[in-house]
């Protein structure tokens, strides 16, 4: 049994979380350390746009102020998600690693096995999303109105968002796992051609993704949560976890990545 480094670096502002899980590339990528899993929360919540999406038009900077939330740029593709109530998790790993395919479609199978495993920490019953067509796509900014190959559904419906991308040899999966979503404030994030559009697709949203809370008998939190899918990883991906220290100079690194990339508009408001 192989072992990763772990670490849970608790709620942090969207511009340190997305520095910190680009620093953990950067150092794998330099051999400085293992495989990494990360678990981790936001505060104060963000909306994460994905690499390629465009900001103008779509999302509604108003809405996000409003709230109080915070938006930054992921270096994953894909849609806007809003991280609030939620455990959000990343994976660092080397391309060259034996257990990890070339393919990203069969890359995202291997790795979302753990996020499977996790869920059924919790009893829940999930399985791999295997989508008929892309050609039925709504064009939604929203990332959960959809699920993508191997994402984890429950009933049909969404229950778990990831994103990859692979850089200087690295693989960096992160995703997020909604234990509550509040829908109201979820679709003030997100612009639409009239009120009575934007009400249509609110409520269209309850048919396509579910969080923990709706199906748990007993309600869960942060901590319980993240104590399921780490064993939930460590059993998909058979491997043990360690935790790792992250010293005070590599804080330091992180900490100015965030503030040289995440924290301004240029890298933000880039499309």
């Amino acid at each position: 049994m192989e072992t990763w480094s772990f670490v849970d670096s608790g709620h942090l502002t969207p511009a340190v979380n997305m520095a910190l899980d680009e620093a953990l590339l950067n150092w794998h990528s330099e051999g400085r350390i293992p495989p990494v899993l990360r678990f981790y929360g936001w505060k104060p919540a963000g909306l994460s746009v994905g690499y390629f999406q465009k900001v103008e038009g779509r999302i509604d900077i108003e809405g996000i102020n409003r709230n109080g939330y915070q938006l930054v740029r992921r270096q994953t593709g894909g849609r806007a998600v809003l991280h609030d109530d939620e455990l959000t998790y990343s994976i660092i790993v080397s391309e060259d690693h034996p257990n990890m395919p070339a393919s990203v479609k069969e890359a995202y199978l291997v790795l979302s096995r753990g996020l499977l495993e996790g869920f059924k920490q919790l009893n829940i019953e999930a399985e791999f999303a295997i989508p008929e067509e892309k050609l039925n796509s709504t064009g939604s900014a929203v990332c959960f109105e959809e699920p993508s190959w191997y994402e984890l559904i429950v009933d049909g419906k969404k229950a778990a968002g990831s994103a990859q991308t692979r850089k200087k040899g690295v693989i960096l999966q992160h995703g997020s796992i909604p234990i509550n979503v509040d829908e109201d404030k979820l679709f003030d994030m997100f612009i639409y051609k009239n009120e009575r559009i934007k009400e249509r697709a609110r409520k269209s949203f309850a048919d396509k993704a579910i969080a923990i809370n709706d199906i748990v008998e007993t309600p869960v939190n942060y901590d319980q949560t993240c104590s399921a899918f780490k064993s939930g990883f460590e059993k998909g991906l058979n491997i043990k976890l360690e935790p790792l220290k992250i010293s005070d100079d590599q804080w330091k690194e992180v900490y100015e990545l965030a503030e040289k990339r995440y924290n301004t508009n240029e890298w933000n408001y880039s499309r």
